[in-house]
């Protein structure tokens, strides 16, 4: 189905840590091959509010209402970029969802029992990296071998003060949301995933994949984004 004048038209979409825009490629694309005007933030993820900042700037281009979605620490800009008066609906690709005063730092201190966390290597002059080795088993398993590997090469540092930026006033406690989650995520646990998309009262979806879904099944990405639009 093609965007119709019912549809909201504009989709704008957030990256999170360690990747840029550039892996919403193939999302892109499906969902501009059908009528929407898509925009991707290249977020600076030097800290919160310069990714908030870099989401508005793109929000206040669009000529109308908008579909906010975002990937992973995304989850944490789009929640709070998300009040902008543009955006009617939020959608979060295995993605944070945090409440006021939580940050991607506070919500991955405590994993459930015989989950490992994310393999963050500790900081260098005040940015984080995954360790290359672990790279593909946690944020890439079904994307192909060779972009994974490329992947672990082109990590973006991500600020610490990214990671320690907490969410002010929600969003999703004002506007609809929409939620994927990702089984066999090795970056946020899918118990986890669950418990943020059903305290944002979001319109879940479940499908087996890597944290990089959006890369390895941009399909079913742009799927839940037309269903919210």
């Amino acid at each position: 189905m093609s965007a119709t004048t019912n549809t909201i038209r504009n989709v704008v979409l957030v990256h999170g840590g360690f990747v840029d825009g550039s892996g919403w490629e193939g999302v892109s694309s499906l969902l501009t091959a059908k009528g929407y005007n898509v925009s991707i933030v290249q977020n600076p993820t030097t800290s919160l509010p310069a990714d908030v900042a870099a989401t508005n700037q793109v929000l206040d281009a669009q000529d109308g209402d908008v579909i906010l979605v975002g990937h992973s620490y995304g989850g944490v800009v789009i929640t709070e970029a998300g009040r902008h008066p543009k955006v009617k609906r939020l959608v979060y690709i295995t993605a944070f969802a945090p409440d006021a005063g939580e940050s991607v730092a506070s919500l991955i201190a405590n994993p459930p029992p015989g989950v490992s966390g994310p393999p963050i290597l500790p900081p260098q002059n005040g940015f984080l990296f995954l360790d290359k080795a672990k790279f593909a088993a946690a944020f890439a398993a079904d994307v192909a071998p060779e972009k994974a590997d490329f992947m672990a090469r082109s990590q973006v540092p991500w600020g610490v003060e990214a990671l320690q930026g907490a969410a002010t006033e929600p969003a999703w406690k004002t506007k609809p949301s929409f939620y994927l989650v990702v089984t066999e995520d090795g970056m946020i646990p899918p118990p986890a995933q669950r418990i943020m998309a059903a305290r944002a009262g979001a319109t879940v979806r479940e499908i087996v994949g890597s944290h990089a879904i959006y890369v390895s099944n941009p399909q079913v990405v742009a799927d839940l984004i037309e269903q919210a639009a």
